[in-house]
């Protein structure tokens, strides 16, 4: 997905003291990642609470409310944001300002939407303990890969070959219902995408470097930084709210 893809090396020559410009750029990313987290909490609520928006795309228990299954639709939308990823990938080679933020409030919106799962499935209270779980974890992960002088591209580059594997196993687990698959798959989700927070953080800093003060560059990297960094956060999320959520 053109130059702001994972899978860049980092440059070996960066300034690596405090710059002013950096600390503006990284505060633009976080900003817009930390939106991108609100859309998508509304739009989960609202969906989960919307009974005829609700009903097009989920099962629901009349007596608790809770989740019992999907319908097609709702089959298609939870799919659709990771399609739209990887499609993103091979179709869009020129990325712009305008198309990447485009492609990052498509899939903010997708995920949050097909978030309502998680209202229909967990309790708030869980809900809400695990998001300050992640929350936390996320700024301890995002900190250190903004302050380590480790190169952590080769742990970066294993971790993007490893979300491929958890892509399949994920896939398997709608099909077998596995209880200890499930568990292996959540586990290792929570593993990966808190390293690639750090990797991702780390990349982006080094992505400001070679930028320069090219503009239009700049927000390209924010929206796409922002999307990878969103991504890593939802993916932690709701991994842990698989191992740590109490059930409706």
């Amino acid at each position: 997905m053109s130059d702001f893809d994972r899978g860049r090396s980092i440059p070996q020559t960066a300034d690596m003291s405090v710059d002013a410009g950096l600390r503006a750029f990284m505060l633009g990313v976080y900003n817009k990642m930390a939106m991108g987290l609100v859309v998508s909490a509304a739009l989960a609520y609202g969906v989960a609470n919307f009974a005829p928006v609700r009903d097009l795309l989920y099962v629901v228990n009349p007596v608790t409310g809770a989740l019992a299954g999907y319908t097609i639709l709702g089959v298609v939308l939870a799919f659709a944001p990771l399609v739209l990823v990887i499609g993103s990938h091979f179709l869009m080679r020129n990325l712009t300002a305008a198309n990447s933020g485009a492609l990052y409030w498509a899939v903010v919106s997708l995920i949050g939407a097909s978030g309502a799962v998680w209202v229909l499935r967990y309790t708030g209270a869980s809900i809400a303990s695990t998001f300050l779980i992640t929350a936390t974890a996320f700024g301890a992960l995002s900190l250190y890969g903004y302050t380590t002088k480790r190169d952590l591209t080769a742990f970066g580059s294993f971790l993007i070959m490893a979300v491929w594997g958890l892509i399949v196993a994920g896939i398997a687990t709608w099909f077998f219902q596995s209880p200890m698959l499930y568990l292996i798959v959540s586990v290792a989700g929570v593993l990966i995408f808190a390293g690639l927070t750090a990797y991702d953080t780390q990349r982006l800093k080094m992505t400001y470097y070679e930028i320069g003060g090219d503009q239009n560059g700049l927000a390209v990297a924010t929206n796409v930084g922002a999307l990878h960094l969103y991504l890593d956060f939802i993916n932690m999320f709701q991994f842990l709210l698989a191992l740590l959520g109490g059930r409706r």
